[in-house]
């Protein structure tokens, strides 16, 4: 089969011949690929700086992916051998049915996503019918998807900031209420979240960038003296930063929780209820075109020319396979 295959950490891929899949026992399947996104992940174990980098070269790289079942069926998952390949192999149980009228480079991407963004809001930061929540950093891939089922979950207010002026704009199209620029001066900034807040106090604020804008969010949610309305900031990523000044006096004048949300932060009942109710609910709402996902799709032959190419922030990068 042809397929995506690494040879040396810390190289690029290649499109190459590689042995077909073999199942080991009866838990394991083939599924025909047709479609897997290129994700941080996937470039971090193929780098070597990753506690699960590959230990057996050469290997076909891929987290995950969308294929078919013998009998034609389209499916999402995660692959145990290689997803950017012809064939995978997955396990027998640990698939999700897809809706067949889905596009398949939607469904590849969606994933990832929906861990990024669905996961912050449901779990850590509880989101309710009716909540005003502000997205920090919102131009990117999740970004842009976590505005949208921050819509879908109930939000009454959706606020999003970022530094793309285009990609902020379009956030308006996919259900942002408000944006904020974070290219204007940090006076500019605090002002303009300050009236926001005042007008309509924020309930979650998740965050993907980290760093000097949270830092002009803390000043902004500052309180006064008094009682001051409860927010949540989950961060998600830390793009700007892995550190902020963390002023004492902010955290005892306001009602703010500061969380996490990744993989270590969540329970094993909630990943559960991930693949069972909130990814199947993503790709239902993306078949019907009411989650939008952007997408650059480029072949498995053209995988050494697109693995370490510069794609749009607001897009994710999608193989085509099958």
């Amino acid at each position: 089969m042809k397929a995506a295959v690494l040879t040396q950490l810390g190289t690029v891929p290649v499109y190459a011949e590689f042995a077909d899949p073999q199942p080991k026992n009866e838990n394991e399947i083939v599924i025909d690929v047709k479609a897997a996104s290129v994700k941080n992940l996937d470039k971090l174990r193929a780098s070597g700086k990753h506690y699960a980098s590959y230990t057996q070269l050469p290997t076909v790289v891929g987290f995950d992916g969308v294929g078919t079942l013998a009998d034609g069926t389209l499916v999402y998952a995660q692959g145990i051998s290689g997803m950017l390949a012809e064939k995978a192999l997955i396990h027998k149980d640990k698939y999700l049915v897809l809706p067949s009228n889905i596009d398949v480079a939607t469904a590849a991407a969606l994933p990832n996503a929906v861990i990024g963004s669905a996961m912050a809001l449901v779990f850590r930061a509880k989101i309710r019918p009716g909540a005003v929540v502000l997205i920090n950093g919102a131009t990117g891939v999740t970004g842009q998807v976590t505005v949208q089922l921050a819509k879908h979950y109930g939000a009454s207010k959706v606020i999003a900031t970022g530094r793309n002026t285009d990609s902020l704009k379009k956030l308006l199209t996919l259900g942002a209420d408000e944006i904020v620029s974070l290219q204007n001066e940090d006076a500019v900034i605090v002002e303009k979240l300050k009236a926001i807040q005042q007008q309509n106090p924020i309930d979650i604020v998740i965050d993907y960038i980290w760093g000097h804008s949270v830092e002009l969010l803390l000043q902004a949610l500052k309180g006064k003296g008094g009682y001051t309305h409860p927010v949540k900031i989950v961060t998600v990523g830390s793009i700007s930063g892995e550190e902020i000044v963390l002023r004492s006096d902010v955290l005892r004048s306001t009602a703010i929780e500061i969380l996490g949300s990744g993989i270590g932060s969540l329970s094993e009942s909630e990943m559960k209820l991930y693949i069972a109710e909130v990814l199947p609910e993503a790709f239902q709402l993306a078949s019907a075109g009411k989650l939008q996902i952007a997408t650059e799709v480029a072949p498995l032959a053209e995988i050494h020319n697109y693995w370490n190419k510069t794609i749009d922030a607001g897009k994710r990068l999608v193989i085509a396979v099958g």
